[in-house]
């Protein structure tokens, strides 16, 4: 164990606030710890002589080797009782009290105060507002529920205290057994990042299961979990989904809500598995702590009623496994075992009448296969087949192939002491045969997590002074948006943009023009002119950072041959005064036109989340990226391995690898943009969203060929 290790295995706990009042937390706790506890329980109450049998302490500072108090004592001394167990040389706090950060500006002001004791002091604080712990192994229950948890080697984190009571109920009735349990109430000192990496430490932990309603910390979180998980699976339900689910969850325990986006990318970049339901979260739970993971995608399925059996392997189709296809060796084994009605291609039916000789025998044959990773025993109760003796089939034969095999024992009480039997082998089990396909699923996924190797973001030379600068200007001129006059800030770190130049006269503009137009001929794309006329052609927009929409407006020309640059600048000016009289018009960007029938529009951006920091995007661009939203995301830095894998996830990724007789674009320079941009706007708080949009790709190379950014001045 590590930093906690006390507090999940004191040898001596007193509860503050101890009493034998009839239906008080404080009875419960007392209680709860004298039932189960092997170490020793302390009563600290000035009012009472003796507590259920304990004498009753005025002091927790009365009593030596107190490892962890339980502060169960009302919201306005609750500070005073932890310093004075604090004084006492007790690190290990778990405040059980309500009326903290969640129940309004007085609560919030004790809640600081409690953290300023708690750095003071360096102590291990859980809560507020926490039903309490528990450590199964030791028989400590320090909470107020109804009853303890099996043992087992699950551990389990719940932002709500009533979760935790009903999820003990539930899995005591289904011998689902637990490690340690915590409820982490608001969150004060200790919080979710802080348990998976002392679970992580544990070795009596096999899976970290998670109730979430926000995180404290991201990028902590990511950063423990990343490192956890690659040994020890996690598992998380984080609610809050929903706009309304977000609000709902802000008024629970005080929580903050990120956006949805980010709680995505962030806890798949942690290598965390998040689902959505509770059913699923201990279905995982259960099948990772209890059976080894698949060397092989493959899933047999041995039953004896066919319409289960297609529908397990609907869910197969439905998931990222796939169906075992049987080596001819085994075919013929199950030719010459199973009846001539049966069905030996998978799903393997043996018929109704088996059994559990021919369960078993089936089984054995559909394991011992090279193309089988995992295995559904599913199963309808009939006549002719005992549910507890193919139960003890199933868990032999398991053993002996260390493959991970689900069991769907369909029916109600004749199924009882089978799933039990199964259960305490490791071996979960379902009435819905999806459930067990899902549960597989979540073997492998975990194993390509585990599989995961890290790579440091690269750090590009830049010119931060550079940037500072565009973005200090900004500011001086009291803006918070910046559109392409700040291309400047991608040149400065190194983001390939076209020729362009901004101008506030028309006759800079037909410079501009002639310039850019020059400069292609010398590259070979034709002859400049002079004057306004001349060969090529330039795109033209609308500088003005109040005017975020350029094309909406009629603020972008593109195509404009030289000779009309002149009228082109007054045409834009002028729709820009009309459209919005009161904008700031810094001029117009003459800007070199690059050949789009070659390239793909991409769009790569930012936005900073409050709980996660920066998340970079990249996905399809053009005008139409809000429709389509065929995007994917990453928290900053992105390492050239995670540029790579936002462009695969696309569903564009074919255009950009040369889809219907296209050339292939530049992807490395698309990789190297990316991440150039992670970097911008990791070194740069102040950027608080940015879009390059378009990010034009081609065989050539990446250019950004548009920005808008918004900025907070008070980072500066």
């Amino acid at each position: 164990m590590g930093e906690l290790a006390t507090l999940f295995g004191p040898r001596r706990v007193a509860v503050v606030g101890a009493t034998d009042r009839e239906g008080s937390v404080g009875r419960a706790i007392t209680a709860n710890l004298l039932a189960d506890f092997e170490g020793d329980v302390v009563a600290v109450n000035p009012t009472k002589d003796e507590v259920l049998g304990l004498e009753s302490h005025d002091s927790v500072g009365a009593v030596p080797d107190v490892d962890v108090a339980v502060i169960v004592v009302p919201p306005p001394i609750v500070l005073d009782a932890i310093r004075e167990a604090a004084e006492a040389g007790i690190r290990d706090v778990v405040v059980i009290t309500a009326g903290f950060g969640e129940s309004g500006s007085e609560g919030a002001r004790r809640e600081r105060e409690l953290r300023e004791l708690a750095a003071e002091y360096d102590l291990n604080v859980v809560g507020p507002n926490s039903l309490g712990i528990m450590n199964t192994g030791l028989g400590l229950n320090a909470t107020f529920g109804p009853e303890n948890a099996q043992e087992g080697s699950i551990s389990f984190m719940s932002q709500s205290g009533a979760f935790v009571t009903a999820v003990v109920d539930w899995a005591n009735d289904r011998n689902l057994g637990f490690r340690n349990v915590v409820s982490l109430g608001n969150k004060a000192v200790l919080d979710e990042s802080d348990f998976v990496r002392e679970w992580g430490e544990d070795p009596d932990t096999d899976v970290i299961l998670g109730y979430l309603e926000d995180v404290v910390d991201g990028r902590s979180f990511v950063e423990s979990a990343r490192e956890v998980s690659t040994d020890t699976p996690i598992v998380v339900v984080k609610s809050g989904r929903t706009e309304a689910g977000a609000s709902a969850a802000a008024s629970h325990t005080g929580a903050i809500a990120g956006s949805e986006e980010a709680y995505e990318a962030a806890l798949d970049q942690a290598g965390v598995l998040r689902v959505e339901t509770v059913q699923d979260l201990f279905d995982f739970g259960s099948i990772l702590a209890g059976q080894p993971l698949p060397e092989r995608d493959g899933v047999a399925i041995v039953t004896n009623a066919g319409g289960p059996g297609v529908m397990t392997t609907d869910a197969v189709g439905d998931s990222d496994l796939s169906l075992a296809s049987f080596s001819d060796e085994t075919v013929e084994r199950f030719q010459a075992a199973l009846p001539d009605e049966a069905n030996v291609y998978n799903p393997v039916d043996i018929i109704g009448d088996a059994p559990v000789e021919r369960f078993e025998e089936a089984l054995d044959i559909a394991l011992a296969d090279p193309n089988v990773g995992a295995a559904v025993v599913l199963a309808c109760p009939t006549a002719t087949l005992s549910y507890e003796a193919l139960a003890d089939a199933v868990v032999d034969l398991q053993a002996e192939y260390e493959t991970p095999v689900a069991a769907t024992l369909m029916g109600g009480s004749s199924a009882r002491d089978a799933n039990e039997r199964l259960s305490r082998a490791g071996i979960p089990t379902y009435f819905d045969p999806a459930r067990a396909v899902r549960s597989l699923d979540a073997l492998r996924e975990y194993r390509e997590i585990s599989r995961r190797e890290y790579t440091e973001p690269e750090t590009f030379d830049v010119d931060r002074d550079a940037a500072r600068e565009i973005l200090e200007s900004a500011a001086r001129r009291d803006t918070n948006r910046l559109g392409v006059e700040a291309m400047g800030l991608l040149d400065a770190y190194g983001i390939p943009t076209p020729d362009g130049e901004i101008v506030d006269a028309r006759a800079d503009a037909v410079e501009a023009a002639e310039r850019i137009v020059g400069a292609g001929s010398e590259d070979g794309d034709g002859e400049g002119g002079d004057g306004e006329g001349g060969d090529g052609e330039v795109v033209m927009k609308i500088v003005s950072p109040d005017i975020l929409h350029k094309s909406d407006i009629g603020g972008v020309a593109v195509g404009v041959p030289p000779e009309e640059v002149g009228d082109t600048y007054e045409d834009l000016v002028t729709r820009a005064r009309s459209y919005q009289p009161d904008a700031t018009i810094l001029g117009v960007q003459v800007q070199e036109m690059l050949d789009l029938d070659s390239g793909v529009e991409t769009i790569a951006g930012m936005n900073r989340d409050p709980q996660f920091g920066p998340l970079v995007l990249f996905g399809l661009g053009g005008i139409f990226v809000e429709v389509l939203e065929d995007t994917t995301l990453r928290l900053a830095p992105v390492s050239a391995a995670s540029a790579r894998e936002m462009i695969d996830e696309i569903d564009a990724a074919p255009l950009l690898r040369g889809a219907r007789g296209r050339d292939p674009v530049d992807e490395a320079s698309v990789v190297e943009t990316i991440q150039r941009l992670s970097q911008l706007v990791t070194d740069f708080p102040a950027i608080v969203e940015l879009d390059i949009n378009p990010l034009v790709a081609t065989p050539d190379g990446a250019q950004a060929v548009d920005v808008r950014l918004t900025i907070d001045q008070e980072e500066l």
